[in-house]
C-alpha cells in the first residue's frame, strides 16, 4: 500500500467523524440567566447548570436520593451529619475534588450575594474532617437533610479564588462575574462555547466519574421565542423544546416524528400582595396599604375564576389548588386543598366594608416569559379584577427584569405573580422561603419579596425546624399551611403541568422539579 493510499484512508476517517457525533438541539423561550449555580434560586438556572456542576446528593429518574459526590451519609446526631466523599473526582480543568471545596462551596453559598442560601437555611457549618470526609451541623435537629442538598452544587475554590470569584456576583446590582459566563464542575458535561441570549454549547465531560447513560458528544443550546421555536422543532432544526406555549399544543400533536412529553409539575403558580410598604406605589390609595387588610385580600381572591384560567388560559393543563403546595410535597392535604368560592359580588360587599366601595388602582407585576402562559394568566387576573373595582395597571417583562425589580434592595412591587416547586419536595422548603418573616441573617423569607409576616406562622415553623418525629413535623406542617391559608398571605393558583416537545428520535427524562437532566438522553 501507497503513502498516497493511506493518507486517502485518514482523510476518509477524518472527514466521516463528524457525521458520527451525536449532538442534541435543544432549546428555551429563555436563556439561562447564569452559569453561576447560586446566582438565581430559578429551576430553569439550576437544572442547566446541573448538567455542569454537581451536588453532594442528587435525584435519579425517579426523583429519589442518590449519591452522587458523596458515595455515603450518616446522621451522628440529631444536628450533625457526616458524608464521605467520593475519591477521584476532577473538575473539569483537572483540579481534583476534596472536602476543601465543600468548605469553601458552604461559605461560597451562604455569602450576602448568594440567591441559594434560604436552601442551606438549615446548616450551621460545615467542617473537613479530613480530605474525603466532612460532617454537617444543623441549627437544630434536622432528619431530612440530604432532602435539602442536591440543589447545593459543589465549585473548585482554587477556580473561583484564582478568577476573583470567592463569592457570587450580587445579581440584585446588576453584577454578573466570571463565573457567570464560565463553568468548572465535575459533572457529566462541560461549557466550550458561551454567548449570552445567543447559544450556550456543551460538550459530554470525558472524565465524569459515572459511567453516562446518554450517548451525546454535544449539545447546542439556543434560547427562541416560542413560535419560533416550535416552527424550528417542526422541521427539524430543533430535537427538544422545553416550553411548549400551549397554543401550539395541537400542531404539535399533527407534526410528522414528533411527540409531546407531558406530566405534573411541583409547581404552584400562586398571587403575592405587597405588605412591606405603608402605602402602594401607583396607586389612587395615598394614606394605606389596601393589601394589609385581609377583607381586601379576601375581594381580590373571590374575584378571581380560577376555573376559567385554567379552561380558557392553561388550555386544561392546570391543577387548581387552594394551598401554596400540591400534590408530591410533604405536608399536601387534600382536604385543605378547596379553594374559596369565585364570588364577584362577595369580593365588591368585602371591599366595600373594608371602605373601598368603588374599588382602588394599583400596579402588577408579571414576567412574560417564566411561567406557563404568565403574561395571559395575569391579563386574566387584571380583567377580572376590574370587574369589582380593583384597577390593575399590568407591568409584564422578561424574567430578567421581573426579578432584578423583586431583588431590589428597594424592592416594591404591589402585586405580582409568582411559582414555586419545593426543591426538598417538602412545604417547608416553600413556607420558610415565601412566608416566613424575612430575615436575612437567618436565611428566611428570602422570596417573601412582598414582606409578609406572621408571628404564629413564624413559631410553627420554628416547631418544624427542629421535630424529627414524622407525624408530628407533618401535623405541624399542615397546619402552618392552613395558617397561611386562612391569613390570605398568598392567593394560589394552579399546578401547571410540564409540557415539552421532542423529535421522535430522543429518549428523555422528564422530571416533575421541572429539571431536564441531559444525562439521560440518547439519539435514536
Amino acid at each position: 500500500m501507497t503513502a498516497r493510499f493511506w493518507a486517502a484512508v485518514l482523510a476518509l476517517l477524518l472527514c466521516a467523524a463528524p457525521l458520527q457525533a451525536k449532538t442534541l438541539h435543544w432549546s428555551n423561550d429563555q436563556d439561562v440567566f447564569s452559569l453561576d449555580p447560586y446566582a438565581r434560586q430559578e429551576t430553569f438556572l439550576l437544572s442547566f447548570n446541573a448538567n455542569i456542576y454537581e451536588p453532594l446528593v442528587r435525584r435519579g429518574k425517579d426523583l429519589a436520593l442518590e449519591p452522587a459526590l458523596a458515595v455515603r451519609w450518616e446522621e451522628l446526631a440529631p444536628d450533625r451529619w457526616r458524608f464521605d466523599l467520593r475519591h477521584d473526582v476532577h473538575f473539569q480543568d483537572g483540579t481534583a475534588f476534596t472536602a476543601d471545596d465543600v468548605v469553601f462551596s458552604f461559605k461560597r453559598a451562604r455569602a450576602a450575594t448568594s440567591n441559594i442560601a434560604g436552601t442551606l437555611a438549615a446548616l450551621r457549618d460545615v467542617t473537613k474532617i479530613d480530605d474525603y470526609t466532612v460532617e454537617i451541623t444543623t441549627n437544630q435537629p434536622d432528619p431530612i437533610l440530604p432532602q435539602a442538598l442536591p440543589l447545593w452544587m459543589m465549585m473548585s475554590a482554587k477556580w473561583c479564588l484564582d478568577h476573583d470569584a470567592a463569592e457570587p456576583a450580587d445579581v440584585r446590582r446588576g453584577g454578573d462575574g466570571y463565573a457567570a459566563d464560565h463553568a468548572n464542575g465535575t459533572g457529566p458535561f462541560q461549557v466550550i462555547d458561551r454567548q449570552p441570549d445567543i447559544q450556550t454549547i456543551l460538550t459530554a465531560n470525558p472524565n465524569w466519574w459515572d459511567k453516562p447513560e446518554h450517548d451525546l458528544d454535544r449539545v447546542e443550546f439556543k434560547p427562541m421565542p416560542g413560535r419560533a421555536a416550535v416552527t424550528s422543532l417542526a422541521s427539524g432544526n430543533l430535537d427538544v423544546l422545553t416550553t411548549v406555549p400551549p397554543q401550539a399544543i395541537d400542531r404539535l400533536l399533527h407534526t410528522k416524528a414528533t411527540h409531546l412529553v407531558q406530566g405534573p409539575e411541583l409547581r404552584t403558580i400562586m398571587l403575592a400582595f405587597n405588605f412591606a410598604h405603608d402605602t402602594l406605589a401607583d396607586s389612587d390609595v395615598k394614606d394605606k396599604n389596601p393589601f394589609r387588610d385581609r377583607r381586601v385580600r379576601q375581594a381580590v381572591y373571590q374575584a378571581i375564576d380560577e376555573n376559567t384560567i385554567k379552561t380558557k388560559v392553561m388550555r386544561g393543563f392546570a391543577s387548581p389548588t387552594g394551598l401554596m403546595v400540591g400534590p408530591g410535597v410533604s405536608g399536601f392535604d387534600a382536604a385543605l386543598n378547596g379553594r374559596l368560592a369565585y364570588d364577584p359580588v362577595v369580593a365588591k360587599e368585602l371591599l366595600a366594608e373594608a371602605g373601598y366601595p368603588h374599588g382602588f388602582s394599583a400596579s402588577m407585576d408579571c414576567p412574560n416569559d417564566r411561567y406557563v402562559n404568565d403574561e395571559a394568566i395575569c391579563d386574566a387576573v387584571v380583567a377580572m379584577l376590574s370587574k369589582v373595582g380593583v384597577k390593575l395597571h399590568l407591568n409584564a417583562t422578561t424574567r430578567s427584569k421581573f426579578f432584578a425589580k423583586l431583588l431590589a434592595p428597594t424592592a416594591g412591587s404591589n402585586f405580582y405573580l409568582i411559582g414555586w416547586a419545593p426543591p426538598s419536595y417538602d412545604a417547608l422548603n416553600v413556607l420558610v422561603n415565601l412566608a416566613a418573616t424575612p430575615n436575612k441573617g437567618a436565611h428566611r423569607g428570602e422570596a417573601n419579596f412582598g414582606g409578609y409576616s406572621n408571628p404564629a406562622l413564624d413559631a410553627v415553623l420554628a416547631q418544624i425546624g427542629g421535630e424529627g418525629e414524622p407525624t408530628k413535623r407533618l401535623g405541624f406542617l399542615r397546619h402552618a399551611l392552613a395558617l397561611a391559608k386562612d391569613d390570605i398571605a398568598y392567593i394560589p393558583l394552579h399546578q401547571q403541568q410540564l409540557v415539552w416537545a421532542a423529535r421522535d428520535n430522543v429518549e428523555l427524562v422528564q422530571q416533575a422539579d421541572g429539571f431536564f437532566p441531559l444525562r439521560y438522553v440518547r439519539l435514536k
